[in-house]
């Protein structure tokens, strides 16, 4: 792909597109990078912050995480079939129960990696979810200079094979963050692409639970019986927190006045 590629949605300051490839197609030349993975790592992130968590993303769970979390006095998330009473895993119910983390490391194979991929970049990484996607719009307005560029990169899922699975709750919440951008900051220019997933979040923003429940993603967690994460994921603008991804932690930019 050239520095000229379309698929850089250039012209325009706020921009959408799906998965590690499309986060590496739009991040050139942004300045805040949006991750959104409703279901779940965004979703997760957000509740862990909620409780006064610090998050460390990772790509894989693997023994490397388990080693950083031995090291580093952190908790690791287990995988939700692993889980037994006291972990804390991707399910975002298990931080509301016990003890919270001081400090999470959390694996994804999609949010975490986009985060990543990211955060080596010169963008500011900042995650977001249906939970607190009009915190990080307000955020941005009131934080980053309105010349600023703003990439939102729906994480998706992946089929048997690993190849990316657009998945329309993370559209949704592309799509919330982008209407709100849209809303707060005027004389920002949308790409096609990112106007498309504004509306379709104002097709269904009087309707998400439900829609969320039914959706392909929200129906396989409630069949192997995550029913509550999906609740979570659609708790719409309960969350005030500001995830912003800094020397390979995220922590809450709202808590902190002028970050």
């Amino acid at each position: 792909m050239t520095s000229s590629s379309p698929h850089h949605q250039l012209p325009y300051s706020i921009r959408f597109d799906w998965g590690l490839s499309g986060a590496e197609a739009i991040a050139m030349g942004s300045d805040v990078a949006v991750v959104v993975d409703v279901l779940s790592f965004t979703t997760t992130l957000s509740v862990a912050l909620d409780v006064g968590a610090t998050v460390v993303p990772w790509t894989v769970r693997d023994d490397s995480a388990a080693t950083y979390a031995r090291r580093h006095d952190a908790d690791l998330a287990v995988r939700r079939s692993e889980a037994v009473a006291g972990d804390v895993s991707l399910s975002p119910a298990t931080l509301r129960i016990g003890r919270p983390p001081t400090r999470l490391v959390l694996p994804s194979p999609n949010g975490s990696t986009i985060s990543a991929y990211l955060a080596s970049g010169t963008s500011v990484c900042v995650g977001a979810s249906l939970r607190n996607a009009p915190a990080v719009a307000s955020w941005i307005k009131e934080n980053r200079p309105p010349t600023d560029v703003v990439s939102v990169v729906a994480a998706g899922e992946r089929w048997p094979d690993d190849g990316l699975r657009p998945s329309i709750e993370d559209l949704w919440g592309a799509g919330f963050v982008i209407a709100e951008l849209d809303r707060l900051c005027s004389g920002r220019t949308l790409s096609p692409e990112a106007r498309m997933a504004r509306d379709a979040w104002t097709a269904v923003r009087t309707r998400v639970p439900a829609e969320l429940a039914e959706s392909a993603s929200g129906r396989e967690l409630i069949d192997t019986g995550y029913r509550v994460d999906v609740d979570i994921a659609g708790e719409v603008n309960s969350s005030s927190t500001v995830p912003v991804l800094e020397s390979g932690e995220f922590t809450d930019a709202a808590a902190v006045p002028g970050v």
